[in-house]
């Protein structure tokens, strides 16, 4: 099965910042997710427009600046599981299904 792992540099100027959240900025879940599918369509080698979220666990807020792993891997039944984390702790995890080709 498939796998491979993707780095991502959190942007500090990501424009999501702007309003999460004044003071203590953090990186929505839904910035985590679209990250994720972004790098299984690497994985897949082919764009999917209408994904499915299986399920996404969120354990710990990320900053900007921080670098994030993405870890996928391709399961029998076609979804995808991935893992982020920094080099410190557990950021998520979830799974995604890709339409059929």
């Amino acid at each position: 099965m498939p796998a491979a792992e993707y780095r991502w540099p959190v942007p500090a100027d990501h424009p999501a910042f702007a309003g999460h959240f004044p003071g203590r900025p953090i990186v929505p879940g839904v910035v985590l997710l679209d990250r994720a599918i972004l790098f299984a369509e690497q994985l897949l080698g082919r764009p999917a427009l209408d994904w499915q979220i299986g399920n996404a666990k969120f354990f710990s807020p990320v900053g900007p600046g921080e670098m994030l792993v993405f870890a996928l891997q391709t399961k029998a039944s076609g979804a995808i599981v991935f893992t982020v984390k920094t080099a410190e702790r557990d950021i998520a995890s979830g799974s995604l299904t890709p339409p059929a080709p």
